[in-house]
């Protein structure tokens, strides 16, 4: 692979991937800010669960058990969890944890049967943050601060970099 292919090319495509994925889970958090969104539409899918067939087994016992009985937790944590989601990824803070938190939601919702346009663009997005993490978060305010603070590149081996 050519050094410029290596040094620019790929870091931008990835980052600008990483920052896309961030800009549609943001969209996803505020959304369900502004609509009120609460225990009532986590009782929907719940609800939902149960009588849908396309609905795997696994996924129907969670939201009996879990989702349903703690529907108000789920109601406030799933716009916060997206809208942090959003703000890490176009921040590039906690780059590969957010992308791994990012797929593991998509397959969440995709197993709920709520499925809308944009996840598996975001699904896709995802993988791709998984899969070159160090080339997606090479323009973030994470790697700003290790270039900025030296104290933080001491105390951060390469082998931990990945995950910032």
């Amino acid at each position: 692979m050519p050094a410029a292919l290596r040094t620019w090319v790929v870091p931008v495509l990835a980052g600008a991937a990483r920052v896309a994925l961030g800009g549609l889970w943001l969209n996803e958090g505020i959304t369900k800010y502004r609509a009120g969104f609460g225990s009532a539409d986590i009782h929907l899918v719940a609800d939902g669960a149960a009588a849908n067939t396309r609905v795997p087994d696994y996924f129907a016992a969670f939201a009996e058990h879990v989702l349903g009985p703690q529907a108000e937790l789920f109601g406030f944590l799933m716009p916060l969890l997206e809208t942090a989601l959003g703000l890490g990824l176009i921040a590039g803070v906690l780059t590969l944890p957010a992308a791994v938190n990012s797929t593991l939601a998509l397959l969440s919702y995709w197993s709920a049967d709520q499925l809308i346009d944009q996840y598996p663009v975001m699904l896709g997005l995802s993988v791709l943050v998984v899969a070159v993490p160090a080339q997606a978060g090479r323009f973030s305010v994470t790697s700003l601060a290790l270039r900025v603070v030296p104290s933080l590149r001491r105390r951060t081996d390469a082998s931990w970099r990945r995950w910032l």
